[in-house]
């Protein structure tokens, strides 16, 4: 199901005179601005990984990947539209959480007629209350998600763009415990960092250091992008 925030992105992208939903082949498109294809992604990027690489042999896209930088709560009654509480959530989405995404979708990113966009968005998000069943850890329902504003977006269309989402870098030779504490992030996240990094040719692979594995910055490798398919 369409939630109203990835309509009304569609809406935000879409200017004067360009086409929303539109078929092409195969696929619905969320908008065509002249010769450039938008697609609007909410949920993983995984999802629209060989869409994407279908449409990148004939045409330029742009993939919309928003991230929600505040999001405002309002739980709601399971029966009728009795607001129960409202409240902003502690949790916050930075750059850095792309590269839980990335990991899904760097055998297509990046392309040369690709355009990777993030937009931090501020949203809100209603639920019901459900009761938790088995493994299930969550004791609510969202029902629909809302655009409240989007306050900033970046574009990566190489993998140095990728290097330069971090707000410190490592230098020299580094480990993914030494990458995590540069970030300041969780090493299983330095890791997932480092894997895109690596695929993407961003870093590469020289050795280990102990049993860690090492790695340095490529950057030759780094500011070239995928090749257009033929």
């Amino acid at each position: 199901m369409e939630t109203s925030l990835h309509q009304q992105l569609k809406q935000h992208y879409a200017g004067e005179g360009d086409q929303i939903e539109v078929r092409l082949g195969d696929y619905i498109i969320d908008v065509i601005s002249g010769d450039e294809l938008i697609e609007v992604q909410c949920a993983s990027l995984s999802a629209i990984r060989d869409k994407i690489r279908d449409l990148l042999s004939s045409h330029t896209v742009r993939v919309v990947k928003p991230l929600a930088a505040r999001k405002y709560l309002v739980r709601k009654k399971a029966r009728g539209n009795k607001v129960l509480s409202a409240r902003y959530s502690p949790t916050r989405q930075t750059w850095i959480d792309v590269f839980d995404e990335l990991v899904h979708f760097v055998t297509v990113f990046p392309h040369e007629s690709l355009i990777l966009e993030i937009a931090m968005v501020e949203l809100e998000e209603h639920r019901v209350p459900m009761k938790r069943k088995g493994w299930r850890k969550k004791d609510y329902r969202t029902t629909d998600r809302f655009l409240k504003e989007v306050t900033e977006t970046r574009q990566l269309r190489t993998a140095h763009d990728l290097w330069d989402l971090l707000p410190e870098t490592p230098t020299g030779q580094f480990t993914t415990a030494e990458l995590a504490k540069a970030v300041k992030v969780p090493r299983w996240n330095a890791q997932k960092i480092a894997y895109c990094l690596r695929e993407t040719g961003c870093i590469q692979l020289i050795g280990k250091r102990g049993k860690a594995l090492l790695y340095e910055y490529s950057s030759p490798v780094c500011s070239q992008p995928k090749p257009k398919a033929a």
